[in-house]
């Protein structure tokens, strides 16, 4: 074989190994969506509003990080879901429920008190309406719903700490303590809008950070909304 020939093997060889390595790198930085994404696309007829029900819950109970909090979402069939990625038909109004069972306490940082990003600035909470929360009264905030893309910001109040009914593990039933946050906001054209609990919430993480804070699929995820 000609020098030119092993030259060109080598080549070869090296940029096969190359493109391993990425991949491998990809993968281990971008790891496989936790429960999928849920399809709300076709949940309503064309046209009418998209009715999305989470809820928050102080531990998943599940899974390699039991304990952990999170947000998990009731599929279109009924079913809870620990997914945090949601396909969202573009330019639709999307009615939100929010079943909050997770304590809350103050704020580092008031301006996440605020209902911004909603039709009217506003949600209710337990059938009132509010524009903002006072965290340092009452039972504090738990986390909120923020989709800073969309300008979208809305305090999920906590329950009281010292309730005997409390929520252990997800799913989790309405005969336990929680608040119902409701609102609403439409979608705008298709992208893929990031969305994050701004309340730090990973317990024995430095600042409470870490943990579901930066793991995909607990206290953040995605609104992948598509035309």
């Amino acid at each position: 074989m000609s020098r030119n020939g092993r030259l060109a093997i080598v080549l070869g060889l090296f940029v096969v190994a190359v493109g391993l390595v990425v991949a491998g790198v990809a993968y281990l930085i971008t790891p496989g969506i936790p429960g999928g994404v849920v399809d709300f696309t076709h949940a309503q007829a064309s046209g009418q509003p998209v009715d999305l029900t989470v809820q928050t819950v102080g531990s998943i109970g599940e899974g390699p990080h039991p304990t952990w909090v999170s947000f998990l979402v009731k599929d279109p069939a009924g079913k809870w879901i620990h997914s945090t990625y949601w396909e969202l038909p573009a330019n639709r109004v999307i009615n939100v429920t929010i079943l909050q069972y997770d304590t809350g306490s103050p704020l580092r940082n008031q301006l996440w008190g605020q209902v911004e990003g909603t039709f009217g600035h506003s949600a209710t909470l337990n059938g009132s309406t509010f524009t903002a929360y006072n965290a340092n009264a009452g039972n504090g905030v738990g986390h909120t719903f923020t989709v800073p893309a969309l300008g979208i910001d809305v305090p999920l109040v906590g329950v009281n700490s010292n309730s005997t009914n409390i929520c252990g593990a997800a799913p989790c039933g309405t005969n336990f303590d929680h608040n119902t946050i409701t609102f609403s906001f439409k979608t705008g054209k298709a992208g893929s809008y990031h969305w994050q609990c701004f309340v730090p919430c990973g317990l024995g993480w430095l600042y409470g950070n870490g943990g579901p804070m930066s793991t995909q699929g607990f206290m953040g995820g995605y609104l992948d909304v598509v035309s």
